[in-house]
């Protein structure tokens, strides 16, 4: 099943909300990283309202492929221009919560950890475990 628009936005959030906290939480109390920190926190919270942007973009490209599907090659360079978009959004303006000195690297390995937790939850543990989540696309309400 295609995702739906609203469909995209709570599987983002909800993952986000969970996966997404669970991996950061190492980040933040410092056991991975420079010390402790809740500037992760705030990233993971810009992933999530930037995705929501994103999400209506890629549902509006999805309605030009034939199949109006999105396969997992384009979700994977949608995480590559997500974390590309964010890094110079972080380095170029001063957003809430993200020093302005934050290291390139830590940005990029606690994007990665998070996308890629996200990513295979989408596409191994959500389908088989949420089966209605699989047949009404992507959609918990």
């Amino acid at each position: 099943m295609t995702f739906t628009l609203l469909g995209r936005w709570q599987t983002r959030l909800l993952l986000l909300a969970t996966i997404g906290i669970l991996v950061t939480f190492p980040f933040a109390l410092g056991y991975v990283g420079l010390g402790v920190s809740d500037s992760f926190f705030w990233v993971l919270g810009y992933v999530a309202i930037f995705g929501l942007a994103w999400d209506v973009v890629y549902d509006y490209l999805q309605k030009f492929r034939w199949d109006r599907d999105w396969p997992g090659v384009l979700q994977l360079l949608a995480g590559i221009w997500e974390a590309a978009f964010l890094a110079v959004i972080l380095k170029i303006f001063h957003l809430p919560g993200v020093p302005q000195e934050t290291s390139l690297f830590w940005f990029a390995l606690h994007y990665s950890l998070v996308w890629l937790s996200v990513y295979i939850s989408t596409q191994v543990i959500m389908r088989i475990l949420f089966l209605r989540w699989r047949f009404h696309g992507g959609q918990w309400l």
